[in-house]
Formats: C-alpha cells, structure tokens, sequence
C-alpha cells in the first residue's frame, strides 16, 4: 500500500525557494539605500548646474570686457586720422566720464564718444557718434578709466566688468557683495595725433 504525503501550501513555498526569502526589513533596508544614492545623485546634479552658470556669467564677463576694451582701442587708434590732410588732424579729450575724439572716414568728419553710465539700470560702456543719443555697447561694465599723454599720443584704457547676477556663495575680497570682476587695461598709441 501506498502512502500519501500531503504537503501544506506554506511548506511546499519553503522548499521551492530553497528554504530562503526576502522579508519586509531587507526590502525597506534596499529601499532606504536607494533613496540616498537617488539623493545624491540629484545633489550633485544641482551642484554641477549651479557651476554651469557661474562658469558661463564668467565666460561672458571675460568676453564682454575684451569686445569693449578691442573695440574703443581699435576706434581710438584711428583718432587724429585725416586722408586729405588738409584741415584739423584731430583733437582728443579725455575726461572724468570718457573720452571724445574725432578722425575722417568715408562720411566725412566723424567725432566719437564712449563713456561709463547706467542704461536700462545696468552699468554699460556706451558708445556716441556725432551729435547722436549714445547707445549701450557692452553691458555690465563697472568702471573706465581713461588717461591721455599728449606729448606720446598714448592713451592707456582701464575697463572693469562685472557679472550679471551675484553668487550667493562668493563673496568679493574688496566690495564684499557677490559679483565677480575682471580688469583689462591697455595702452594705444594714437599715431595720427604724434606730435
């Protein structure tokens, strides 16, 4: 005769998982794990788009104070320039707002002005022609300084950028708010008005 074993559902899952499980403390154990490495992921991803955006305002400071300075320099340089000869070479002033200086080009006469001031609430370099409105050329400029040697026709350009928008982690050494600052300063000799 033959004996019947009935096995009871609960010892019959036993010995198909070979006698091991996952019970509700590994679970909320793998859980937890995973809650903190899902955290700080998103920290790090936070903190690497907060260093984009510095990067990028400084990027732009350093591009927008070179495109100023490069492009009074290259104007200045031409201060003093008459094809015909005849008539005035020129004059050039510097004063404690800019510079106004004047040379000949196809149109004629034309007399240039850049100075320091505040557009549209921002510090910009701005940029006047003749008798027109000036207009913002490079925004974010903090300061110019200008000198001008008349005897060597040099005159040395000192401009200061600033970024857009402070960090609220960095802290100026001198001004003591957030802005970050880059200084270019460069010399051009006006050679058309050499004495």
């Amino acid at each position: 005769m033959r004996r019947r074993v009935f096995m009871t559902s609960k010892s019959a899952n036993h010995k198909m998982r070979g006698g091991k499980g996952i019970s509700l403390v590994e679970i909320i154990v793998a859980l937890a794990v995973g809650l903190v490495l899902l955290a700080s992921l998103y920290s790090l991803f936070a903190m690497q788009g907060r260093s984009l955006k510095i990067q990028e305002q400084v990027a732009e400071l350093h591009q927008n104070t070179r495109a100023g300075i490069d492009m009074m320099a290259r104007e200045i340089r031409m201060a003093g320039y008459n094809p015909s000869g005849s008539g005035s070479k020129g004059m050039i002033t510097v004063g404690s707002g800019g510079i106004t200086f004047s040379y000949y080009d196809d149109d004629g006469l034309k007399t240039v002005t850049y100075d320091h001031a505040l557009s549209l609430g921002k510090p910009s370099l701005r940029r006047k022609v003749n008798a027109g409105t000036p207009q913002p050329v490079v925004e974010n400029i903090e300061s110019l300084l200008l000198d001008y040697d008349a005897g060597s026709g040099v005159v040395t350009i000192t401009l200061t950028g600033r970024t857009e928008r402070p960090d609220p982690n960095y802290t100026h050494p001198v001004h003591g708010d957030g802005y970050r600052r880059y200084t270019l300063k460069t010399t051009v000799v006006c050679r058309n008005l050499k004495p």
